[in-house]
């Protein structure tokens, strides 16, 4: 089956980069505007045609259960006070054939540690993983793209974008094989290369889709650093076993774990945000700030 019905969303981090904001509240509900970014990260699973939510989460992130949780009391509240609007926008945070399940991480060992723990609800069916700090504008949305890809190509997929030679370091960096085209088949995957010694320029962001034998390589991947269990080292084994493709997706991505990208999200959503675009607009001209028409 070719079909795409269940993305992981790995959200169990403690998000030490924005303390103290994090301190109490999950990193995930950080808003861009006026949604956390955890919603960004479903909506685009929802358009690309997944109906199952899976959560990795650890301590302190109740708050992402309460949000896609129904707020009987808010709902009322509005209701009575005659606040269709804002109704209608609570009640469509998660549409009805939409399910949620919630699986612990019970010690933060690492990105391929948090899906391996999935394990036993993704079962033996391909699945999506997004990381809800990578939020990408683009249209159609890079998931739904990559759910063509795979329809076609039947291997799993990775979104790759082009990175600064000295910013190697910070990615998983995908060799290619020569003067192919997006979708590129891998031949290699590299964590965080010296820019010297980085096989390409393509770094891969947070969005994936996995054959379920991916599950067979996180068991066997050897603890790296800190104890964690890394992704890249689980997607280098299955390379030996059958192909995975980069996907090149035009777009702007924001890396909303660091505070400049979120501020930069933040600003470029609110600059067309149908409430407070336009009035935004007129106040950072007022500043002496140009802007795109």
């Amino acid at each position: 089956m070719n079909r795409i019905t269940k993305a992981v969303f790995p959200v169990a981090g403690m998000g030490t980069r924005f303390l103290p904001a994090t301190k109490a509240s999950p990193k995930e509900m950080m808003p861009i505007v006026d949604k956390p970014l955890i919603q960004y990260a479903v909506e685009e699973a929802m358009a690309a045609g997944m109906m199952e939510m899976i959560f990795v989460t650890g301590r302190g992130k109740r708050a992402i259960e309460d949000h896609f949780d129904k707020a009987f009391e808010l709902e009322t509240e509005l209701e009575s006070r005659g606040q269709k609007q804002l109704l209608k926008v609570v009640q469509g945070i998660l549409p009805r054939r939409v399910s949620c399940t919630y699986v612990r991480q019970p010690q933060a060992l690492g990105l391929g540690h948090a899906i391996l723990c999935t394990r036993p609800v993704v079962g033996d069916a391909p699945f999506a993983v997004v990381l809800a700090d990578d939020l990408i504008d683009v249209n159609p949305p890079v998931l739904k793209q990559m759910c063509a890809v795979f329809a076609r190509r039947g291997r799993s997929v990775i979104a790759v974008h082009n990175v600064e030679r000295h910013e190697t370091r910070r990615y998983g960096i995908v060799k290619l094989e020569p003067r192919s085209r997006s979708p590129h088949r891998i031949s290699a995957i590299v964590e965080k290369p010296e820019p010297a010694a980085a096989p390409s320029t393509l770094g891969v962001v947070g969005r994936y889709i996995l054959t379920p034998r991916v599950f067979h390589h996180l068991q066997r991947v050897r603890p790296g650093a800190g104890g964690e269990i890394q992704l890249t080292d689980a997607i280098a084994g299955l390379l030996q076993e059958e192909d995975v493709f980069a996907h090149e997706f035009k777009g702007t991505r924001y890396d909303c774990g660091s505070k400049l990208g979120y501020l930069q999200a933040n600003l470029q959503y609110a600059l067309r945000h149908p409430e407070v675009g336009s009035e935004f607009r007129r106040y950072l001209r007022g500043l002496g700030c140009r802007l795109p028409k």
